[in-house]
């Protein structure tokens, strides 16, 4: 603090002397000797020696705080590039690595999706495999029951034409002669039933 002090002291009466000998020089001025021409001169010398000094006194007080503040703060930013560096070059050696590595991942995908067709269309075969045989079997189903219905509605047409041929012939061979010797039988059998269906 006392440094600073006398410092502005000495800066205030650097600044402050040159007017005291600026009026000094006038009026030497305005006397005409030629000798006070000289220690104007001096003063201004010994006016600039002191401002120097005070400046000098000043800057050397105060400049390794500043230039040390100012070289810390360069080396933070040296660092901070220097790390933003370093990561820019990971990056791009990632990248790198991933654009290396691009040409296995796609063909590793190109298997991959061919693996998963193949299943594909092997599931599909297998699928449509289990549907024609499934058709397969209800076809065979229905033919087995068509030809069942088929053979039921011959027996029934057969029976039908065996039961028709057969009133033909009855008929053919009916007279009425036959018909009344046959209604005369019948009677006689409701007048005297059988045995065996007397005692039930």
């Amino acid at each position: 603090m006392k440094r600073l002090a006398c410092a502005a002291m000495v800066l205030g009466l650097g600044l402050l002397a040159p007017g005291r000998y600026a009026r000094a020089a006038e009026a030497a001025a305005e006397s005409g000797g030629n000798q006070e021409k000289e220690p104007s001169e001096i003063w201004k010398w010994a006016n600039f020696a002191l401002l120097a000094g005070g400046l000098g006194y000043l800057v050397a007080k105060n400049a390794p705080a500043f230039f040390a503040a100012r070289s810390k703060k360069i080396v933070e930013d040296m660092t901070g590039a220097r790390k933003l560096r370093e990561e820019a070059e990971a990056r791009a050696a990632n990248v790198d690595l991933r654009l290396a590595n691009l040409e296995s991942d796609i063909a590793a995908l190109r298997g991959e999706s061919q693996a998963q067709a193949a299943a594909e269309a092997e599931r599909l075969k297998a699928h449509a495999a289990s549907e024609l045989a499934k058709i397969q079997a209800l076809a065979e189903r229905e033919i087995e029951a068509a030809g069942k219905a088929a053979r039921m509605e011959l027996r029934r047409f057969a029976a039908q034409l065996a039961t028709d041929l057969a009133q033909r012939k009855i008929e053919a061979r009916m007279t009425p002669e036959t018909q009344d010797g046959l209604v005369r039988g019948f009677v006689h059998d409701l007048g005297n039933p059988p045995s065996g269906a007397q005692r039930n």
